[in-house]
């Protein structure tokens, strides 16, 4: 006999999390009038220096080759797809927690931003894209006359 923890809000909480999965409407995306429908979205640190601004996205298992950065009026898009694995007929699965499919963020910059000079590099999972500010965008400190 196996004993198993029984935990009665389990499958609530499940149904919880799918219904609000498919109401959730940031997972809609106005590609050019046509509606993407998105799977994921994957977590974004977003750090600002005095000359740049660095995003850095976990994106585990998506290779390079399937992602697309695009910016466009001020408007940083990071979009791609993780692809399924290949399964045999024999594996029995008893719990798939990683989401596959495509993924969509977009990210409004300022218009300090020098559109022409940002970069990405992806190692270990994790996109890295630079965002340079423009040399004239820099702050600068103002004096008080006393």
């Amino acid at each position: 006999m196996n004993l198993m923890r029984y935990e009665p809000f389990n499958l609530l909480n499940q149904l919880q999390r799918e219904v609000n999965r498919l109401i959730d409407t940031s997972r809609f995306g106005d590609e050019e009038a046509g509606h993407m429908l998105v799977d994921w979205a994957p977590a974004v640190d977003i750090k600002e220096e005095p000359n740049q601004f660095i995003i850095h996205a976990d994106l585990p298992g998506v290779e390079i080759k399937d992602i697309e950065i695009t910016l466009e009026n001020g408007v940083l898009t990071l979009k791609g797809q993780r692809a399924a694995e290949q399964k045999e007929e024999t594996e029995q699965y008893r719990r798939i927690e990683r989401v596959r499919g495509a993924f969509l963020r977009r990210f409004s910059l300022p218009d300090a931003v020098d559109a022409e000079k940002v970069s990405a590099k992806c190692r270990d999972g994790v996109l890295e894209v630079f965002v340079p500010k423009r040399e004239g965008a820099q702050p600068r400190k103002i004096a008080i006359e006393g």
